[in-house]
């Protein structure tokens, strides 16, 4: 493989031996969990890298801590670059994760009590806009839309319904399963209606967004927040963008506010991802997942199975098996009998528990990297459907189990180099 792991082998096998079996699990698996992907190997080497020693707590020129000449530089330059693929007065790139940064937006725009207004969990939402077992549920007064029954899109209507009769302090925008496009103007709309701010939240689009391949919510939100991986496939990691208006709050919002020193060694992989990001041939990436996100969903409405609206405008899509016996959970496992790695989903009108669920969450960001084409995920769509067809037919399990590892074997994660007489 294409990484130097002798002295961690030596230091401490066992730890060297599950990390093995992870970099295997990817090589041989299908990866279609739509908020996962392959980092580039400089992104690796940089988070990797000995800036992980260094406390930097503050920002840029302004540290808590001397010896921060070479993070600044880094810092500035991850700043500089996420201000730049979202044309956004002001970026913090500090966040931990796509939680923090919200938790950091909240803490910068809201009292506790405060009332906020957000996406439904098992309409697509997030357990941050509100839910009642997440802080933001806990800590705020959250109230929430859902998708219309008739078309499994945003029911605008009921939207601004909530909106007048609630009057939240915050409307949140962004979803963790929602297939479709966002309306950030007609959101803006009704938050001005009712004098609230607005947070758009595109962890899961932000390279659909950065690659301009879906509408920027920049120029309509006073915050936008995010993860760095996902679609932009950085490191694992938050941002989070505001006007010029919010930016000395917010950045005292994540310092000293929600956490404490910055990891730099991310921010530096942040930064290489915002650099290839800002290269042409991201759009092109960009542009493919959405095709093969298209081209899977077709083939398996055409197979005869439910999506959520019908399709996707995105990178994932959403499998809906409310009316068959098969649940969300039966059918993951049965995806990862054969190496197609998926994650159950709770589905609009859920009836089942969301330790079972009614669905299945499809993404296309991980394949894509990996090289696949339409052409190939309308064939994947037909494994994938054989699969959901005949969860416990040995012959069907054991005939799609092979073309994956044929297809897989043809189509290796970038920059890793694997033994392939050593299959799991």
């Amino acid at each position: 493989m294409s990484f130097d792991f002798s002295q961690l082998a030596k230091a401490d096998p066992a730890v060297y031996e599950a990390i093995l079996g992870e970099i295997r699990r990817q090589a041989h698996d299908m990866e279609f969990i739509a908020s996962e992907n392959y980092t580039s190997k400089a992104v690796m080497e940089a988070m990797g890298s000995p800036l992980t020693n260094k406390y930097a707590e503050g920002l840029p020129k302004f540290r808590y801590y001397g010896g921060c000449d070479f993070v600044d530089q880094v810092e500035i330059i991850a700043r500089d670059r996420a201000k730049q693929l979202f044309g956004s007065i002001g970026a913090n790139v500090q966040p931990h994760s796509g939680a923090q940064a919200n938790a950091a937006v909240f803490l910068a725009a809201l009292k506790p009590g405060d009332t906020i207004l957000g996406l439904d969990l098992s309409h697509g939402g997030h357990l941050t806009h509100g839910s009642p077992v997440n802080s933001s549920g806990l800590t705020y007064k959250a109230f929430h839309y859902g998708l219309d029954p008739a078309t499994g899109r945003i029911d605008m209507n009921q939207v601004r319904e909530l909106a007048l009769a609630h009057r939240p302090k915050m409307i949140i925008t962004g979803a963790s399963a929602y297939p479709r496009a966002w309306d950030w103007a007609g959101f803006r709309s009704i938050a001005d209606e009712i004098g609230a701010v607005m947070l758009a939240d595109i962890a899961h689009v932000a390279g659909l967004v950065a690659a301009g391949l879906h509408d920027n919510p920049v120029p309509f939100c006073e915050y936008v927040s995010t993860t760095t991986h996902k679609t932009l496939r950085g490191p694992r990691g938050g941002l989070v963008l505001g006007n010029k208006d919010v930016m000395k709050g917010l950045n005292s919002a994540v310092f000293p506010g929600t956490q404490g020193g910055p990891l730099m060694h991310v921010i530096a992989a942040k930064a290489v991802a915002f650099g290839e990001a800002l290269d042409p041939s991201f759009r092109a990436y960009a542009a493919q997942v959405i095709d093969n996100a298209q081209a899977l969903a077709a083939r398996l409405v055409a197979r005869g199975f439910s999506l959520v609206s019908g399709g996707t405008d995105n990178h994932l899509m959403l499998i809906d098996l409310s009316d068959r016996e098969l649940s969300g959970k039966d059918a993951s496992e049965a995806l990862g009998k054969v190496a197609i790695t998926v994650n159950k989903n709770t589905v609009p009108g859920e009836k089942r528990s969301p330790f079972v669920t009614s669905g299945v969450r499809i993404g296309t960001p991980a394949m894509t990297t990996r090289g696949m084409n339409a052409e190939d995920a309308a064939m994947i769509g037909d494994l994938v459907a054989d699969v959901l067809s005949a969860p416990n037919d040995e012959a069907t399990l054991s005939r799609v189990a092979g073309q994956v590892a044929a297809w897989c074997e043809a189509h290796p994660v970038p920059e890793v180099h694997i033994d392939w007489s050593a299959r799991r």
